[in-house]
């Protein structure tokens, strides 16, 4: 249902269209009323119409120039302008505004009615071009291998839970189930030739390893950062999974050098069980094929041939790392005993201690640099002179040491939620101050204390409204009120001299203002607090 906010300064006009008008059956709600530009502006902050519907000629801000301003503020808002027609001509202006349409006095219920509806007709229409399902597929399907391109990219830098790779894979066209993986990367050697050419021979490797791969079942061969990157997918199980890794990687090897008669390296991961292990088989690919510089090594280059592999090496991996920060800044209690369980999950007997203690320093390090990264200092945290890896490489056992990581994340996070309280707090404060000093200027606006503060409004509207249960501009009104009831109960100042004191460029408008939120005009206020003020002196 889309939501309406009507503005005329006659309030029969307001009545009428509220009345004459069958809202719901347009799927329409009215959410405000206001009788000027000006007062619909600082409402429509409020209520956030999807139409407008404004009378063109009114006090203090017209038609034309609310329609302009609110433009401004949110490109798809829809407004209709309500003109007489000795005004036609100044409201053929509206088009220059990208005002959506205009009705003519005197009109009748059934012409807005009609108006309406065929307004409502269009964005219904508006909403739907960018829903069509058939032009979203296509465009879907132009898309796809950049797609897979970037979800390949992501196993190989990222890590994501099985979950997400799952659902995009599929999205893309891509089965990624398997019992285990692998990750081979080959570069050719070209001897340094960077033509077209080269980038020819390249793409013409790819096409073969490609080929071979699947002849295999193998899995995926892609391109990444001018390598070809061999995600093995192990879907058999077994003890048979490296053999058959080898054997596609010999026949890569051996179909290239046989059509291409280019020198080609591969450097070969080592097998790992989850897709979130993808980014380390990859990792230690790259590192294996460092080894081609080495004098007499084979072209088809395992890891685990040229560097000592630890069963089980303990990982503070990117997923641990992202998990646990995020509970440290802004998870509760729980979802971080939670965190912290899964990442002393990994340790196990079988670990020697330096391993463990390299592990426990890893998970301190992130603790400390989300602690940074908040705005707290460690120091400030536990004390001048804590040793924080030391006291925790002096504990006897390993269930001490848990117990002392734990100790410290908790700290951690609620400082980093106490400082949060007080950051937001202490942006209002500064906002509340700001506008104390600076409401009696007329231009004082949400955008105006955001530079002051270096913030964005989107931010600051949020924040503010939470801590003062009003937003920015009800406050400021709320200020200017009060400081107007003031000089009315203690000056002989003029209405117009005070609306300029309190912030009010129009008189006018300040009394209509005073009026609406005080319930009397500014003459009428003060006639009361001197009666009131001469009757308590006489008793």
């Amino acid at each position: 249902m889309y939501r309406v906010l009507l503005v005329d300064d006659e309030e029969d006009v307001r009545e009428g269209l509220v009345v004459e008008v069958d809202w719901e059956a347009l799927d329409l709600r009215i959410v405000g009323l206001a009788e000027n530009g000006r007062e619909a502006l600082e409402m429509a902050e409020r209520v956030e119409p999807d139409i407008v519907v404004t009378d063109i000629s009114m006090p203090f801000m017209d038609g034309l120039e609310l329609a302009r301003r609110l433009r401004e503020r949110n490109p798809l808002v829809k407004v209709v302008i309500l003109t007489g027609y000795d005004e036609f001509d100044y409201a053929r202006q509206a088009v220059s505004l990208s005002v959506d349409e205009y009705l003519l006095k005197p009109f009748s219920a059934g012409h807005l009615t009609e108006l309406l509806t065929r307004l409502r007709a269009q964005m219904a229409a508006e909403v739907a071009e960018r829903e069509d399902v058939q032009q979203l597929r296509d465009h879907y399907y132009t898309s796809l291998p950049l797609l897979q391109a970037d979800l390949m990219a992501t196993l190989l830098h990222r890590q994501k839970s099985p979950e997400y790779i799952h659902g995009k894979a599929k999205q893309c066209g891509l089965d990624l189930h398997g019992d285990r993986y692998g990750v081979s990367v080959l570069t050719l050697h070209m001897d340094g030739d960077q033509s077209e050419d080269a980038e020819l021979k390249q793409f013409a490797a790819l096409n073969i390893a490609a080929e071979v791969w699947t002849e295999h079942g193998a899995g995926h061969a892609f391109m990444h950062q001018e390598t070809i990157v061999l995600l093995y997918v192990d879907r058999w199980g077994g003890e048979d999974g490296e053999k058959r890794q080898q054997q596609a990687l010999e026949n890569v090897m051996r179909s290239i050098n046989h059509y291409l008669r280019i020198p080609a390296t591969v450097g070969s991961g080592s097998i790992v069980n989850t897709l979130a292990g993808v980014k380390h088989a990859y990792e230690d690919a790259l590192l294996a094929l460092d080894y081609r510089l080495v004098p007499g090594t084979d072209p088809l280059i395992y890891i685990a041939d040229v560097e000592r592999q630890t069963a089980g090496k303990l990982r503070f991996d990117e997923l641990k790392q992202q998990t646990l920060t995020r509970c440290l800044k802004a998870g509760t209690q729980a979802e971080l005993v939670d965190a912290l369980e899964i990442i002393f999950r990994e340790i196990t007997v079988e670990h020697g201690r330096s391993d463990i203690q390299l592990y426990l320093i890893e998970v301190l390090t992130n603790v400390w640099k989300a602690a940074q990264a908040s705005g707290e200092a460690m120091e400030d945290i536990f004390g001048a002179g804590f040793q924080l890896y030391a006291d925790l490489f002096r504990l006897p056992g390993l269930s001490e040491a848990q117990g002392k990581v734990h100790e410290v994340c908790l700290l951690v996070q609620h400082r980093i939620a106490s400082g949060r309280q007080h950051v937001y707090k202490d942006i209002v404060e500064q906002a509340l101050s700001f506008t104390k000093e600076h409401y009696a200027d007329p231009d004082l606006s949400i955008q105006k204390v955001c530079g002051h503060l270096h913030i964005s409004s989107g931010y600051f509207c949020g924040i503010f409204k939470k801590e003062v249960q009003l937003t920015f501009l009800q406050y400021l009104m709320q200020i200017r009120m009060e400081a107007a009831k003031e000089l009315l109960r203690s000056t002989e100042m003029k209405s117009f001299e005070i609306a300029g004191q309190v912030g009010f460029a129009e008189p006018n408008y300040f009394s209509f203002c005073f009026k609406k939120h005080i319930g009397v005009s500014p003459k009428e206020y003060r006639k009361q607090t001197a009666l009131t003020a001469s009757e308590g002196t006489s008793r």
